[in-house]
């Protein structure tokens, strides 16, 4: 077992001085085997990273996605370094913010226009508000996962449809004025007719639907076309936020996988394996009122992250990456299924190639928190830094994969333990796993 000792002590020291511990929900301590898991990492290389005590761990979280060609890829690191050789910052516009839009304009179907961010979040917050003002009303209509911003979390003022708690789970909309409730709403993914309730409720009031047009699964037959129908019959832009959904599945992201293009996307995380950058891309139609907005940031054309974009983008076509991620991906899916059946346990790997995930036969449903803890748990001990979900890199090896499948065999034999004895609370060293949120799309 890893000592992770120099972790949980500056995770404690952190409780002190940053309100929440760490800057991302998902880094949390309590997201994996909080006092088994490691909290900080010192350097990281390829499919691996080095913790503070240490220990080396294969990394199957990806920075939560945002890693793409794997950890200090060499070739964006020597484009991000030679320009800080040149200067990461100039009183002037960089002749890259226009390299980088010609490529997305290349690359993601419904881009002809371009406007850039530092992350994801704020990227959807300038997306609400382009199509705000581009329409000139104000509603948005959204399921998924869209940031912090007010625009958003205002939503947790009204009720989520199915179970009547809050939308985000856990999340209470502390701070957010009370003034915009109603005018974010939820709906549930694959429910037509929630949608099209919605709009005739609220006729000639929407701006836009945003949505994760898919997450582990792939959407129902037809229904993201009749989405960008119901959208488009109300006046209302569609905007698919592909900040987790772009990239791997295909360069030009979900919407070229499946054949549906919106009006505008949002995009970030993996686009410059790294370093900070998010873009919102779309129609003319949708894009150019924006030049009448105030939406201005000094640093949204950062030097580095435009270099990092261009190589990141560059380099997923170069090296054939989605033809890649399908080969990874089902090499893995394969392992850990049979890990699960070397376990002897009931289950199978489910989900998209680009997102696997365990998921087991349990005789009693409310146990799953329990045994998806003890497995990240007993993963932590082999050396896997992992949930029941696994987001890969091109850095990933055969080797990566074999070695996961064999601690998963392992893990999961514990599980089994536990299910047969009927105490799987005895192995448990740490506290469940807790959920930060929860997500409208699967």
């Amino acid at each position: 077992m890893h000592d992770v000792s120099q972790s949980v002590e500056l995770y404690e020291r952190a409780g002190e001085l940053i309100p929440g511990w760490t800057q991302l929900i998902s880094r949390r301590a309590d997201q994996f085997a909080n006092g088994v898991s490691p909290v900080y990492a010192q350097r990281a290389k390829g499919s691996r990273f080095i913790d503070i005590d240490e220990n080396e761990y294969i990394d199957w979280i990806s920075a939560v996605g945002a890693i793409i060609l794997g950890h200090a890829d060499e070739v964006v690191d020597s484009a991000v370094i030679d320009q800080i050789h040149r200067g990461s910052l100039y009183s002037l516009n960089n002749p890259l913010e226009l390299e980088l839009a010609d490529l997305l304009v290349d690359t993601i179907p419904s881009a002809e226009m371009v406007r850039y961010t530092k992350g994801g979040g704020e990227a959807c917050a300038v997306a609400a508000r382009i199509a705000r003002g581009t329409t000139g009303r104000d509603i948005i209509l959204f399921c998924g996962y869209h940031g912090w911003h007010d625009w958003y979390q205002a939503a947790n003022f009204l009720v989520d449809p199915e179970s009547g708690e809050y939308p985000f789970a856990g999340i209470e909309p502390i701070g957010i004025p009370r003034a915009l409730a109603g005018t974010a709403i939820p709906f549930t993914y694959g429910n037509l007719p929630m949608l099209e309730a919605l709009l005739e409720e609220h006729n000639g009031q929407v701006a836009a639907i945003m949505m994760e047009p898919l997450r582990t699964e792939l959407p129902p037959e037809g229904y993201l076309e009749s989405v960008r129908d119901l959208a488009h019959k109300h006046g209302a832009l569609l905007i698919f936020d592909e900040v987790s959904s772009g990239w791997r599945l295909a360069v030009g992201g979900a919407q070229e996988y499946v054949g549906v293009t919106p009006d505008m996307t949002v995009v970030a995380k993996a686009m410059s394996n790294g370093y900070p950058m998010g873009a919102v891309v779309g129609s003319r139609a949708a894009m150019e009122p924006a030049k009448r907005m105030f939406i201005s940031s000094s640093y949204w054309s950062d030097n580095i992250g435009l270099a990092a974009s261009i190589a990141t983008i560059t380099e997923l076509k170069r090296r054939d990456s989605a033809r890649r991620f399908k080969e990874i991906g089902e090499s893995l899916r394969s392992a850990l299924n049979r890990a699960i059946e070397g376990a002897g346990l009931s289950g199978q790997c489910v989900g998209l190639h680009t997102n696997p995930m365990i998921r087991l036969d349990l005789p009693d449903e409310t146990i799953r928190p329990k045994v998806n803890t003890l497995f990240i748990q007993e993963m932590a001990k082999r050396g896997i830094h992992c949930s029941v979900a696994f987001k890969f890199t091109l850095a990933h090896t055969e080797d990566d994969i074999q070695v996961t499948a064999q601690a998963a065999q392992e893990a999961l034999g514990v599980i089994r333990q536990g299910l047969e004895s009927g105490d799987v609370d005895s192995l448990l060293t740490v506290d469940i796993k807790k959920e930060p949120f929860r997500r409208l799309v699967k």
